[in-house]
């Protein structure tokens, strides 16, 4: 039997510290008018934080909304800062505009959830 390679475990290097994420979930604003007015939800994880300043921020890189004969992403959209909700925790407000798609944008604000709400 051919002997086994060992299998290399990648490190992050004091560089590449990996830092915390939130979960989302949300609804856009309506959209149109008449019998096409609609809305879109999502949901998603987003980027490690950012530092900035004396807080930090995080990306929202969404490729697709719920589907309702179109998508839209929210693309490149940067959080608030840390709002502090007690017990060391924290979450982040969002506000933005979907991508267009089928001649309309959607507008959007939410919170993010809490990080590891478990810990």
């Amino acid at each position: 039997m051919p002997k086994k390679k060992p299998v290399l475990k990648r490190t992050l290097s004091s560089r590449q510290t990996q830092r915390h994420v939130h979960e989302f979930e949300g609804s856009t604003k309506l959209a149109e008018a008449g019998a096409d007015r609609h809305n879109h939800r999502f949901a998603g994880v987003t980027g490690q934080a950012i530092r900035s300043g004396n807080s930090h921020v995080h990306e929202i890189d969404l490729t697709k909304t719920d589907f309702l004969n179109h998508f839209h992403n929210l693309r490149k959209i940067r959080t608030g800062p840390a709002i502090p909700v007690g017990n060391g925790k924290h979450i982040h407000f969002v506000t933005g505009q979907t991508t267009l798609n089928d001649g309309h944008v959607h507008r959007f604000n939410f919170a993010t959830l809490i990080d590891a709400p478990l810990v």
